[in-house]
């Protein structure tokens, strides 16, 4: 494959907003902060509710346009920015370890993933986008799917390319304008990144503009009339907030948020093997993960040898920089985060719960953590916890987990481990959640699978897959033809 000059080697980036070329932010700019090192990978340009309308202004000019272009040409820019991610994959790790405490193998993935969503989202234009309607009337009737208009997408810090581009990636290809608004703590890898690869892949100006901002900055996101939808991921708590300020503004809000949770651990299982998939699902990317296994229900028979196993496994992770040691875990993404973790792993051990190992940190480095013996009433089992914190619970019976798993206001991914399948997926159905893994752990994600959660986990299916696209990023419009006028009685 041929090599080019790196995305953002001429810092022409640095200080600015991205409206279809580089231009000055009307806020000032943020420091971008290496968790790692706290060293300054450069200056991010802040933007502000004014920036938003101006952009909202621009997209929907833009937009215009691009809706009526060939399907041929949204297809060919989507798998040319499929194509740049894959070619500059090396940089964009670089980013991802420096920006937000990646290891390797994860910003690997994020990378993978995030292209394989450009070339899912390139097979979208094509797609059939209405259907012929019985009709009682001597006319012709159908429903056609049509642009939503502009989109806005606000993506989170732990996931920025893929937490982004499954946004971003499809609202393109059915024809709409999108505003990106990357938490300016990763607005580097999950958005600068991008505006230079789609601008790279020949998307128009206009179509695409990066403003990584502040609350009030995707306040004015949901709230600005030219933007039709918001596609938006993070916390719960924040979740609320938009979905309720855009239903007062009557538009449509596709919320991914927090999730706490559960693998269950059947007695039936190889526990050395089940304690490897319940690290894995916990202490992939330091547990910053909304999907990440949360709480571990074992069977009360093996729980004791669970936990054991499990700590033994965590203990010796190498913890450290990414970007220049190979480690197992990176840092946490800053120290409120840092501290909040621990808050939560201290409160439960004055609930009760043991620590088996890990409970300590240094600097933003948290070491992984398993606590034994934990009771269902401490904020380590009962909150999200977002850092590398494994809770065991023990449970005696099928019905008892079942009351368990779903006893949880979450309700986003959900693993079984079991030798009985069968058993393992009628137990699935006794539980609200969004994704199901029958022996495998939580964290699981593929560009051409719905995505999403129930309950306080968000307003489900809204990403991934043709079908979750296309109903998220169109609008249904009725149509009849007639070929003569009606008579009517007066």
């Amino acid at each position: 494959m041929e090599t080019r000059m790196a995305l953002l080697d001429d810092g022409a980036w640095q200080g600015k907003v991205w409206t279809g070329d580089w231009t000055e932010a009307s806020g000032g700019t943020y420091t971008a902060v290496e968790p790692a090192t706290g060293e300054s990978l450069g200056e991010v340009g802040k933007a502000t509710p004014a920036d938003v309308r101006a952009a909202a202004l621009r997209a929907t000019e833009a937009q215009r346009a691009w809706a009526a272009a060939p399907y041929e040409l949204r297809a060919a820019v989507l798998r040319g920015a499929g194509d740049l991610l894959t070619l500059h994959a090396e940089e964009i790790k670089d980013w991802l370890s420096r920006e937000s405490g990646a290891i390797r193998p994860f910003g690997e993935f994020q990378v993978h993933t995030s292209a394989q969503e450009c070339y899912e989202a390139a097979a979208l234009p094509s797609h059939p986008y209405g259907e012929l309607l019985r009709t009682g009337a001597p006319r012709l009737s159908f429903a056609r799917r049509l642009p939503a208009g502009v989109v806005g997408v606000i993506a989170p810090f732990n996931v920025p390319t893929i937490l982004a581009i499954r946004a971003v990636a499809p609202a393109l290809a059915l024809g709409n304008a999108v505003i990106l608004k990357p938490d300016p703590r990763t607005a580097i890898s999950g958005g600068a990144i991008f505006a230079k690869v789609f601008a790279e892949a020949g998307l128009p100006e206009g179509l695409l503009q990066v403003l990584p901002g502040g609350a009030d900055v995707g306040e004015a996101l949901v709230t600005d009339p030219a933007v039709r939808v918001i596609a938006f991921t993070g916390s719960t708590r924040a979740g609320r907030a938009v979905g309720a300020l855009a239903g007062q503004h009557l538009k449509r809000a596709h919320l991914e948020l927090g999730g706490n949770s559960a693998l269950i651990v059947l007695p039936d299982v190889d526990v050395t093997a089940a304690a490897s998939v319940g690290a894995w699902g916990t202490f992939t990317h330091s547990g910053q993960i909304c999907m990440a296994t949360s709480r571990h229900l074992v069977h009360e028979s093996i729980a004791e040898e669970y936990t054991a196993v499990l700590a033994e496994k965590v203990a010796g992770l190498p913890v450290g920089d990414p970007f220049r040691e190979q480690v197992a875990l990176g840092p946490l993404i800053d120290a409120g985060q840092r501290d909040r973790v621990h808050g939560l792993v201290t409160a439960s051990t004055e609930g009760g719960a043991t620590v088996r190992t890990g409970g300590t940190f240094d600097g933003l480095f948290y070491r992984p953590t398993v606590l034994g013996d934990v009771p269902v009433d401490v904020p380590a089992y009962q909150e999200e916890i977002f850092g590398p914190v494994a809770p065991v619970t023990a449970f005696s019976s099928a019905d008892e987990v079942a009351a368990l798993a779903a006893d949880s206001s979450y309700g986003l991914s959900l693993g079984i481990l079991t030798r009985d399948v069968t058993a393992g997926l009628d137990l699935a159905g006794r539980i609200p959640s969004g994704l199901v893994h029958i022996n495998d752990q939580t964290v699981n994600d593929e560009a051409t699978a719905p995505f999403g959660g129930v309950g306080a986990s968000g307003t489900g299916s809204r990403h991934g897959g043709a079908q979750a696209n296309i109903e998220a990023f169109t609008e249904t419009q009725w149509v009849t033809l007639r070929g003569d006028l009606p008579r009517y009685p007066f």
